[in-house]
C-alpha cells in the first residue's frame, strides 16, 4: 500500500458515496487508474464495505450501555459459543475481545433503558459460558466512527 492508498481511503473515510471520478479529482488520478485502486483495495480486504451512518436517536435508539462480560472459563470452546451467541443479538453495535480481565466489551444500544434491562435480563445473563457481567451507561457520544488514522 503506498501514499497515493492511503490518500484514496482516507477521502472514502469522509465520503463513502464519493464517485469515482470525483474520488480520482480528489487524489490526483484519472478515472481508470483510481477505479483499478479501488477495486484492488476492496479485493484484498482494506476495503471492508460501505454503509450509511445513522443517528441512534433520529430512529428511535435512545439509550447506549457499554457492558463487560467475563467467562467462567476461557477454553476455545467456550469462547467460540460465546461470540457465536453474540452475533444474533442486534442490539451489540460492537463486541471486543480483551486482554485480562473482563474478557469483553459490548457495546449496546436500544430504545430505552426498559428495553435494556429486558436484554440483559433475558438474553445478555444467557450467554454462553457468562460468569459476570457489568455495564455501566453511556452519557453521550464524544467521539463516533471517527476516521482512522492513516
Amino acid at each position: 500500500m503506498d501514499k497515493l492508498d492511503r490518500k484514496i481511503l482516507a477521502e472514502l473515510q469522509k465520503d463513502g458515496r464519493l464517485s469515482v471520478t470525483d474520488l480520482g479529482k480528489r487524489v490526483g488520478l484519472s478515472l481508470s487508474p483510481c477505479h483499478r485502486r479501488v477495486r484492488a483495495l476492496e479485493d484484498a480486504g482494506v476495503i471492508t464495505g460501505y454503509r450509511a451512518s445513522i443517528a441512534p436517536e433520529a430512529v428511535g435508539l435512545n439509550f447506549s450501555a457499554i457492558v463487560f462480560a467475563s467467562l467462567r472459563e476461557s477454553s476455545r470452546d467456550n469462547v467460540r459459543a460465546f461470540e457465536d451467541a453474540l452475533v444474533d443479538i442486534p442490539e451489540i453495535v460492537q463486541a471486543q475481545r480483551l486482554f485480562g480481565e473482563p474478557d469483553y466489551m459490548l457495546h449496546i444500544v436500544t430504545q430505552d433503558i426498559t428495553t435494556f434491562q429486558k436484554l440483559y435480563d433475558s438474553t445478555l445473563s444467557a450467554l454462553p459460558s457468562v460468569l459476570k457481567l457489568k455495564s455501566t451507561l453511556v452519557m453521550r457520544d464524544i467521539i463516533h466512527n471517527r476516521p482512522l488514522a492513516l
